[in-house]
């Protein structure tokens, strides 16, 4: 029997597989309009099967458009203690935060790349070969088993109980019976470890652009080992070597930082135009001349992401006319979602120039990332048509209404994006050194090496100064380690970068901070804090009740029942 945790995958069409014939379901299969015989017999097969892997993963994490996957992104994103969103959702709402209402994409979508990634490492498997061709071919299965690994990480930290296998669906065994129980969390990361493992084994810190390397499977490791750390106790699991996986991430998260060749870059070059840079891990690549809008991302180039347009404001709308479209202001705009006013003080000392109009903010600081990150607090008048067109438009002069102005995000700046259209085509940064930094500094925190904790928290925050970041500075390092300080650091560093939600939770305090922090509403006056409670039972997302109905024997997650 085919213990499978990936027909979760077919469910959609599961009916339809299993009363067609094997011809049938290989025609079903065909990926590049190359045969699936092609694709996981030949090592140019495989290397086919990868590259249609990434068109998938590039939708799974950057999607296209406005659309359920986009959904799905922009809760992981905003819907934690430094997001706000304006419209759109409210992410903890009793009413949408449900298995029949909350974005069902990622659970799905994830299957569906483990079960790809299954057939190309299983294909493999049956591929006879030696020498350098054996060297090509483990470099090529080692992107398919960093990208199950990851999905898999991602599975078990948004639901906790989640379905596991490593046997890729076949016409052999599409009808056998089908084992829906909860995977032992233990076996999970088990098989986790195992995929980076061999990736560290069989990748170079250098590979392609766009493409797994050494650095972002070492990476991953040391975030597996953090979760085993402090994930796996909280769920009764008692057999962990807590220090020794406290360990493994430190000495995974040191080799990024010693063997990689991987350095921080100046802040205005971090999020700049052109990602192929030395702090970048790993980019999703776009390409417009190699993609379409109307294909979404099944192109090699893919199609174009609204992700940058959702965090940038509407200025243009401003009731007074002092703007137009411009491409330098973010062009056309979403403002669905934005970094929260308790971000914005993070970064220095908070001044109202105008108690009446309390939007009217402005920040005291030296840290360049608040001036490279986000977007200004002040913009010049493009309007030909205004009479202070060419003049600052000062903080008290600026609507109340969030869609129009507010404190917005940068990092998806996209100088190139047409400025009557939500589409970049810019790519889009997935892991960074900064990060690897941050993770490294809690990770030799937990072991009792303060000082090298500090070392490496205090790299980040001194290139954040425009200070060489290796040197040390006693203007602007830290000289105690806190939760708080480390919390605070990582937020000004690495906020909107998909993450937060999941280092709270892994911290256990995901509840807490967010129901301090969050904040919902369309002008300043409406703006609440706690509007949504977010429950304790939220910390594991709801299990898409459609999954949920086809599997019948698998369990929602507590506090979703019907």
């Amino acid at each position: 029997m085919k213990k499978s945790s990936f027909k979760i995958y077919v469910l959609t069409l599961l009916v339809s597989i299993i009363s067609v014939s094997c011809q049938d379901f290989l025609e079903d299969k065909i990926l590049d309009k190359v045969s699936e015989d092609a694709i996981y017999s030949t090592i140019d097969g495989l290397e086919v099967g990868v590259n249609g892997l990434y068109n998938r993963y590039r939708n799974y994490n950057a999607p296209a458009g406005e659309n359920n996957p986009l959904r799905a992104q922009l809760f992981f994103m905003a819907a934690d203690d430094l997001g706000q969103f304006r419209t759109y959702q409210t992410p903890y709402q009793l009413s949408s935060h449900t298995p029949a209402a909350f974005p069902d994409f990622k659970w799905v979508e994830g299957y569906k790349l483990i079960e790809k990634c299954n057939a190309i490492i299983q294909g493999s498997e049956n591929i006879a070969v030696n020498g350098a061709d054996l060297t090509r071919m483990n470099r090529i299965v080692a992107q398919a088993r960093v990208m199950r690994a990851e999905i898999y990480l991602d599975l078990i930290r948004m639901y906790d109980n989640i379905l596991l296998d490593t046997t890729a669906t076949t016409p052999e065994n599409a009808n056998d019976p089908i084992d829906y129980s909860v995977a032992d969390p233990v076996a999970v990361f088990a098989v986790i470890d195992a995929d980076l493992d061999f990736a560290i084994a069989n990748l170079n810190y250098s590979e392609d652009y766009g493409r797994y390397n050494r650095s972002v499977a070492r990476h991953l490791k040391g975030k597996s080992a953090m979760w085993q750390a402090q994930y796996l106790p909280r769920t009764g699991i008692t057999s962990i070597n807590v220090s020794a996986k406290y360990q493994e991430a430190a000495d995974q998260f040191d080799k990024v930082i010693t063997e990689s060749g991987r350095t921080l870059v100046p802040i205005s070059q971090v999020f700049g135009q052109d990602l192929n840079h030395s702090e970048m891990l790993f980019t999703i690549v776009r390409d417009e001349l190699l993609g379409s809008t109307g294909a979404g991302d099944n192109l090699p180039g893919g199609a174009g992401t609204w992700i940058g347009a959702v965090f940038t404001n509407r200025l243009y709308e401003d009731s007074h006319k002092y703007f137009i479209h411009a491409v330098e202001d973010g062009g056309e705009a979403l403002g669905w979602a934005y970094p929260n006013d308790y971000l914005q003080e993070l970064y220095g000392t908070l001044v109202i120039p105008d108690p009446a109009k309390p939007w009217g903010r402005h920040i005291i600081t030296n840290d360049l990332r608040y001036t490279n990150y986000f977007y200004p607090e002040t913009y010049v008048a493009n309007n030909p048509t205004s009479a202070k067109f060419g003049q600052v438009i000062p903080v008290t002069d600026y609507d109340d209404q969030i869609r129009r102005y507010h404190f917005s995000s940068k990092k998806f700046f996209d100088a190139e994006k047409g400025e009557r259209s939500n589409d970049s085509w810019k790519d889009y940064p997935m892991y960074r050194l900064a990060e690897t930094f941050l993770l490294g500094a809690e990770a030799h925190s937990n072991l009792g090496h303060t000082a090298l904790a500090l070392e490496y928290m205090n790299k980040v925050r001194r290139r954040a100064y425009g200070l060489p970041y290796n040197t040390p500075n006693a203007t602007v390092d830290f000289t105690s380690w806190t939760l708080d300080t480390y919390l605070d650091e990582s937020a000004r560093e690495l906020n909107l970068e998909r993450n937060r939600w999941f280092l709270l939770k892994r911290l256990g305090i995901l509840v807490e901070r967010q129901n301090l922090h969050y904040r919902f509403g369309a002008t300043a006056a409406q703006v609440k804090t706690n509007a949504y409670p977010m429950k304790d039972y939220m910390v594991r997302c709801p299990i898409p009740q459609s999954q949920i109905d086809l599997m019948k024997t698998f369990p929602q997650n507590p506090g979703y029942e019907q």
